[in-house]
């Protein structure tokens, strides 16, 4: 299998790719940093400029038989703008840049959140961003006085909300697309999340027993590109030691 993967110099990322190493399979790592796992080929990628992305995908050599959109940036202050050009847009242009260069049959996985929860009571929001333009963001987040939180959350809504949107238009083309959202990872980025959730955050993963790790991430992601998960499309999957669930049972008194 030829695999194209962005974020792969770190955290879950890093961890996908040294999987798919061991299993023999082929990994092209598109990010703004060299990887330290072995990949077979790194196209330095920056997903907050439309140039670095259009000259990657230029640069890549299909087809490929799985694209994995992992690359993103934490809810951290001062990266706000940053924030949603990365996560979304940067997935987004990336994504349909790609789409000529997979194999038949290709499947794809999009990095979420479990911060992405709420695109249900959030989605007109979610659906004025994805009708914006890469240059109308700063405004955007000006009107409504957006911080990186919930740019992070936004942008995170999205992408489940882009996932499912476009299942239709993926069966039509033989591609198979589904969302991955982790919770509380034990990666270099989980202070940013603690910062920015408080202690929410610590309070969830006490309630678990520890925070997930990547490595346990990446396996979901390995599933969703396998031939096992042929019958899921458009789906997200939570992936978050029970931490939702938990959520839902005190929410509706079930205990």
């Amino acid at each position: 299998m030829r695999v194209a993967l962005t974020g792969g110099a770190t955290g879950i990322g890093a961890q996908v790719a040294e999987k798919l190493r061991a299993g023999g399979h082929e990994v092209t790592a598109f990010d703004i940093s060299e990887p330290t796992a072995a990949v077979d080929r790194w196209i330095q990628t920056d997903l907050s400029d439309p140039a670095s992305i259009a000259a990657a995908i230029a640069e890549a050599t299909g087809p490929f038989d799985a694209l994995i959109n992992n690359a993103g940036l934490p809810p951290r202050e001062g990266l706000e703008e940053k924030i949603l050009q990365v996560n979304y847009f940067g997935l987004k242009a990336f994504l349909d840049g790609m789409l000529d260069k997979l194999a038949p049959g290709a499947a794809i996985v999009n990095t979420a959140s479990r911060a992405g929860a709420m695109w249900r009571q959030n989605l007109d929001e979610v659906k004025a961003l994805m009708a914006l333009s890469p240059g109308e963001v700063s405004e955007f987040m000006a009107d409504r006085s957006m911080g990186a939180t919930r740019a992070y959350n936004l942008s995170k809504e999205a992408v489940i909300v882009l996932t499912m949107a476009e299942t239709e238009t993926m069966i039509a083309r033989g591609i198979r697309m589904n969302s991955v959202s982790p919770a509380a990872v034990s990666t270099g980025i989980l202070d940013d999340f603690v910062a920015a959730f408080g202690e929410k955050v610590a309070q969830n993963i006490a309630r678990v027993g520890r925070p997930g790790l990547p490595e346990e991430v990446a396996d979901v992601i390995l599933f969703l590109i396998s031939p096992q998960s042929n019958w899921l499309r458009g789906t997200d999957i939570v992936i978050d030691g029970g931490m939702g669930a938990l959520a839902q049972t005190d929410m509706l008194g079930l205990k």
